[in-house]
């Protein structure tokens, strides 16, 4: 599920890391009820306004709770713009979006995605009653922040056969936009990432493709999906493709593969390829593809060429032959080299004694045949 935010102050307090916006007549006693316990379940710690009176305009309470959480997840259904309360809480949420960094998801459930941003079909007539008696100002506001969470790709659930599966999937999604500690004792990894957020040059806009290269085993998918983990939430959709996936064999095969996974409908038709293609070419994207063959190459150099990836758009791509990158037209290539002795020796500690040096009383005898086994990566 791709999520949207924007660059985020280095410190910020956060009570939260969900804060859910939801219409209680749609789904409080059936899907939001099975959302929160697969939250609960992983450990994420979940706003919830039990005992807070609705009313026309948000408490201060509530405001502080948006603003004291890490992801905000918008479920969006027929009857959200019925309430006052929920279009003040989507203004805040993405205000707090643009002013905090704060990463926004949005589950369209049985409602479509270009409804809610043009504010028509079934969806419109009830914002419109709504809107009935407002301001001018006040109906530009909330029209403003339905159609910028609009364009947020999310899950959409005529996608989904099973209701069990896409909480599944989003809860997972949640997780992984979380803070990682899964890459705290890979040596060196910090070192990598920043020579690659130099190359990458996120505050760019300009469109970038940038291959990691070196042989086999040596690293390059743990540095991309660290530099992945890292930067992913400055960009509007992201999509990190395993190796492990099936090959593309045409271009269009690939174009389709890529549409789907950026768009989170993977293994799935998607819905509306022309609202597909639109929320791709006006949005910020990151793409890492580890592994990737010279047919997908080609097929992204293409995207790149036709404009669908724009507005400072990243793609990141490994592989451990080199032709594949220059004989694509790749000019900036990050090759990946092995260790020093001494991150050699922090690595072995880590393996052996789950620490970045080996136990003081072992240093001294630590022989010479030992260091040299290390330094080979032997031993």
């Amino acid at each position: 599920m791709a999520s949207s935010s924007s660059s985020s102050p280095s410190t910020h307090h956060y009570s939260y890391d969900v804060f859910p916006s939801f219409s209680s007549k749609d789904v409080g006693r059936t899907f939001l009820s099975h959302f929160l316990e697969g939250l609960k379940s992983k450990g994420i710690k979940t706003f919830q306004n039990n005992g807070i009176m609705r009313s026309e305009y948000i408490t201060t309470e509530l405001a502080r709770a948006i603003e004291e959480s890490r992801i905000s997840v918008v479920i969006l259904s027929k009857n959200y713009p019925s309430s006052s309360w929920c279009l003040n809480e989507l203004q805040r949420i993405m205000k707090c979006k643009v002013s905090l960094g704060q990463i926004v998801m949005a589950i369209f459930y049985d409602v479509d995605p270009s409804d809610v941003r043009e504010q028509t079909g079934d969806f419109g007539k009830v914002f419109e009653e709504t809107c009935y008696g407002k301001t001018d100002e006040q109906k530009k506001k909330w029209r403003k922040a339905l159609s910028h969470v609009a364009v947020i790709a999310g899950e959409h659930s005529i996608s989904w056969a099973s209701e069990a599966e896409m909480i599944s999937k989003i809860v997972m999604d949640v997780s992984n936009e979380l803070p990682s500690t899964d890459f705290d004792q890979l040596v060196g990894i910090e070192a990598h990432v920043a020579k690659l957020k130099a190359m990458v040059c996120l505050e760019s806009d300009e469109v970038k493709v940038v291959g990691i290269w070196g042989p086999a085993g040596i690293g390059k998918a743990t540095i991309a999906r660290a530099l992945y983990n890292q930067v992913s939430r400055n960009f509007q959709l992201k999509f990190y493709r395993e190796p492990s996936w099936k090959r593309a064999s045409n271009t269009m095969e690939f174009q389709e593969e890529l549409l789907s996974g950026v768009l989170d409908h993977r293994d799935m038709k998607i819905p509306n390829k022309q609202e597909a293609i639109f929320r791709l070419m006006h949005q910020r994207v990151l793409v890492v593809i580890d592994c990737v063959s010279f047919v997908e190459l080609q097929a992204l150099q293409k995207l790149v060429q036709q404009w669908y990836l724009r507005f400072g758009s990243k793609v990141i791509v490994t592989n451990a032959d080199l032709y594949t990158f220059t004989n694509n037209g790749i000019e900036q290539i990050y090759k990946v080299t092995y260790p020093s002795s001494e991150e050699a020796l922090q690595i072995f500690s880590y393996a052996a004694f789950g620490q970045s040096t080996p136990p003081r009383d072992l240093r001294l005898g630590f022989t010479w045949e030992e260091q040299r086994g290390v330094d080979n990566g032997t031993g």
